[in-house]
Parts: structure tokens; sequence; C-alpha cells
């Protein structure tokens, strides 16, 4: 007989991408309210906001087809995205700085990443990503911005100093209109160039 093992990432995504399904129509509900007011980090304190299993396919071959190493992550949320990212610096043998605002969904997310068996390769720093990452001075491989959109712009100046010649950037619904003025504020910049994929949900930045 030949037996079969499940990675284990593959195992706590297919785990929580189930949860996140079942969850989908509460938070659907749950959005209805905020016709009515403006919306703050804390509605989403427990919700799943994911990036798509085919963004994670793709961040995986990005990571490993381009040698990424140093990876900084702005939303961790429960850590879907991190352990795809994960995923590809298991071939490369780099590391992830991740963010999250949220301290509940951070501590659920350090549980993931232990039960998935890389937590030695993932820092998960909790807070306000403009203070956790302000003293950030190391080269930065990948930025991926999938957290509060009015932080992308300030945040993306706030790192722009460890950019290098093969940095990408990976700006997460980039249809949205804070995302839409973070990305017309970058464009005004001639080094950066900007790839749209998955009907504008998603914008790559790569240097000149």
């Amino acid at each position: 007989m030949i037996h079969t093992s499940i990675n284990p990432i593959d195992a706590v995504l297919s785990t929580l991408y189930n949860d996140a399904k079942n969850d989908r129509i509460r938070i659907e509900k749950k959005q209805l309210k905020f016709k009515f007011r403006s919306i703050h980090p804390s509605d989403f304190d427990d919700a799943y906001l994911a990036i798509s299993k085919e963004q994670g396919a793709d961040l995986v071959q990005m990571i490993i087809g381009n040698n990424l190493k140093n990876i900084v992550e702005f939303g961790t949320s429960f850590g879907i995205s991190t352990l795809f990212l994960a995923k590809g610096i298991a071939q490369t043998n780099g590391h992830i700085i991740t963010t999250e605002l949220i301290a509940s969904k951070a501590k659920t997310a350090l549980q993931n990443f232990e039960e998935a068996g890389v937590a030695d390769q993932i820092e998960l720093r909790i807070g306000d990503a403009m203070e956790t990452l302000k003293d950030h001075k190391k080269p930065i491989d990948l930025l991926l911005l999938d957290g509060w959109k009015d932080l992308y712009l300030p945040l993306f100046q706030l790192l722009e100093s460890n950019f290098h010649q093969k940095t990408i950037i990976y700006v997460d619904n980039a249809d949205m209109a804070e995302s839409q003025f973070f990305l017309k504020t970058v464009s005004q910049n001639s080094k950066y160039q900007f790839s749209s994929q998955y009907n504008g949900k998603l914008v790559i930045i790569t240097i000149k």
C-alpha cells in the first residue's frame, strides 16, 4: 500500500479556507451596517480576510521563481496569506516579518503557524504597522500590502528606503478607492512599473 502525507501547511490552509467559507455569509450581513457609518479595523476582528487559493499559489511561484528571501507582510489576519509565503520561502531559505493590528487575530495566526510547523520562519509583530515597522532597516525582496488600505501609502513611504532593484510590491484589493489613491500617487514616480491581475483586484509593482 502507498501512503501519502499532506504537507502540514496545506492541511492548515484547507481548514482555514473551510472556516472562511462558512464565515462568508455572516460577514456579508455584517457589512450591511457599514453603509450607515465609517468602518474600522475592529469591525473585522473575527473576519477571515483571505487571499484566494489562486493568488496564494501565484505567490508561492513568485517567491520561488525570483528567489525572494526577505518578505514583509502588512495584514496578517489569521495567517492564510502568510502560510503561502511560508511555502515559498521553504524553497528559498527566507524569512517573513508580518504585522497584525488585532491581538486576538495575531494569537490565532501564531497558533496556525505552530500547527503548520513554520513558526520559526515567521516573525509576527502585533500593533500598528507604522510603529512595528518604523525601525526596519533591512532589504525587502517582497512587500505584501493586504491590511488597512488607508495605510498603504504611508507604509510604502516608510519602507521605501529598503527597496532594491529586484523588490516586488504586491498590492491586494487594488480596486478599492484608497488603494487607487495609493497607486496613483506612486505612479507619479517613473521608476515604478505596474502590472494588473485578477481584473484589477491585484497590482504588482516592480522597479525599472
